[in-house]
C-alpha cells in the first residue's frame, strides 16, 4: 500500500462531527485503499471540538488497510503553542516525529526519526494549499489540496488533498509512512 507515488486523501463530510476520518484512493485507479480514523475520542476532547479550542485539543489517528490491519498511528496531546505529533508503526512503536516550527509563515515542522535525528523537513507556502517535504534542498513529496467545489469550501470544513511522492524515495522505505502521516498532520494542526 505504501509504495504507491501518488494517493488522494479525502476528509469526511459531516455537519456536527466531532471525530476527523479520512479515506485514501489510488487516484489513478479511483480505488479505495487505506482508511483514516480517529476513534475513542474522550467526552471533554468531543466538547471542545465543537469550541473555539478545538486546535488544542488531542488526537489519535490510525491508518489501516481497508480490511482493517493497522500500518500507522499518529498522536498529539493537548496543545497551546506548538505541537508534536508522534507517528507509531503498526506494532506502536514510534518511528517519527512533526516538531512544529514557531513563527513560520504557511506552517513549517521538522520531521524527525524516533531518536531525534533530522529525517526532513515539511514546509508549507504562505498561500497555505500546497507543502513540501524536503532533505537537503531536494524534494521528497508534494501535498496540495484538491479544490472541493464552491458549496463544499464555503460550507464545510472537509479538504481533500493529493499526495505526489518523488521516484527517488525507495519503494518500502521506513520514511514512507512518516511522509503518508505527513498529509494527516498537516490538516489536523494546520488546516481544522
Amino acid at each position: 500500500m505504501l509504495n504507491k507515488n501518488l494517493y488522494l486523501v479525502k476528509e469526511h463530510l459531516g455537519i456536527f462531527k466531532a471525530a476527523n476520518n479520512y479515506d485514501i484512493f489510488d487516484p489513478t485507479t479511483n480505488q479505495h485503499i487505506l482508511n483514516c480514523r480517529e476513534n475513542n475520542l474522550g467526552f471533554f476532547t468531543k466538547i471542545f471540538r465543537f469550541s473555539k479550542y478545538k486546535k488544542l485539543t488531542p488526537f489519535h489517528l490510525e491508518i489501516a488497510s481497508v480490511t482493517g490491519e493497522k500500518i500507522v498511528s499518529m498522536k498529539r496531546g493537548t496543545t497551546f503553542f506548538r505541537s508534536d505529533v508522534q507517528v507509531f508503526n503498526e506494532k506502536e512503536q514510534l518511528i517519527g516525529l512533526f516538531k512544529q516550527k514557531f513563527w513560520s509563515v504557511g506552517g513549517k515542522f521538522e520531521v524527525t526519526d524516533e531518536h531525534g535525528k533530522p529525517v526532513c523537513l515539511l514546509q508549507g507556502k504562505w498561500t497555505g494549499w500546497d507543502f513540501k517535504l524536503t532533505h537537503d534542498n531536494k524534494e521528497l513529496a508534494h501535498v496540495s489540496k484538491k479544490w472541493n467545489g464552491l458549496g463544499k469550501e464555503l460550507f464545510t470544513t472537509a479538504d481533500n488533498y493529493v499526495l505526489q511522492i518523488q521516484e527517488t524515495v525507495p519503494q518500502d522505505h521506513k520514511d514512507r509512512k512518516l511522509i503518508l502521516a505527513a498529509v494527516l498532520c498537516i490538516d489536523m494542526v494546520l488546516k481544522e
